[in-house]
């Protein structure tokens, strides 16, 4: 599927619900080649240090069976490092972590640990594996990410998620000066978090962005409906947005 905006299915998910009973269903392997199939451009996956969802054979099977790229989410520490080097997925969205949090909450402090990334950023692209910083958008953010020579952020969205009316609205402009921001300064921007079929098409409007990652929203809808056609009606409205 090519088009002006991409869409990354998170199927973390799928592997929540499958390590709620420790069986081996449902796979969160063959849901991301049924993703693809309805038009995701790629699929990302999350390995926490605590394996909650996501696990090592997951992204072994993952790196091994998709014909789309693989984008690995995880924390800023040496074994998710390693992890990353032995697999060489696509790309790696570095993302802050908390063992005691449902999901990700906020965005990455890039500017307050350019010392410990940097190293990381560095070798992560020595091994033709981009990466991308899951961040707030945040003018002193997206300077950290000139300064780490990230070649891509994603934008945090939950903030504009949760809120509404002109709160809402406030938020949406700050992301979209923090993507034109980052585009001025040559970075590839992404979104994610959050999104739904309410509240992505504003979102998918802002015509720097290049990808939008969303997970839990359409796992949860494709209990429903089926996962090709949630993700078919998301890429849908994006493509609209356009």
């Amino acid at each position: 599927m090519t088009s002006d905006l991409r869409l990354g299915v998170n199927i973390d998910h799928v592997a929540t619900v499958r390590n709620a009973r420790g069986s081996g269903y449902p796979d969160p392997v063959r849901a991301a080649l049924l993703a693809a199939e309805a038009g995701a451009d790629g699929i990302t996956a999350h390995l926490r240090e605590d394996r909650r969802h996501i696990t090592d054979d997951d992204i072994a099977r993952l790196a091994e069976g998709l014909t789309i790229p693989l984008n690995l989410e995880m924390a800023a520490t040496e074994e998710m490092l390693g992890i990353a080097l032995r697999h060489r997925p696509h790309a790696a969205c570095i993302v802050p972590e908390r063992r005691e949090e449902r999901t990700t909450e906020g965005g990455l402090d890039a500017a307050g640990h350019l010392n410990h990334l940097a190293p990381m950023v560095s070798e992560l692209t020595a091994a033709n594996i981009r990466v991308s910083l899951f961040i707030e958008p945040d003018p002193r953010q997206i300077e950290a990410a000139v300064r780490l020579k990230a070649p891509v952020v994603e934008l945090h969205t939950g903030r504009y998620c949760e809120l509404t009316g002109e709160a809402q609205v406030a938020e949406l402009r700050r992301i979209a000066d923090a993507a034109a921001l980052a585009a001025k300064n040559g970075i590839e921007v992404h979104a994610g978090h959050g999104l739904t079929f309410d509240n992505v098409v504003p979102i998918a409007a802002i015509p720097q962005l290049r990808e939008l990652n969303i997970g839990h929203f359409l796992i949860g809808e494709a209990i429903f409906d089926g996962l090709g056609p949630v993700v078919r009606r998301m890429r849908a409205l994006m493509d609209e947005a356009r």
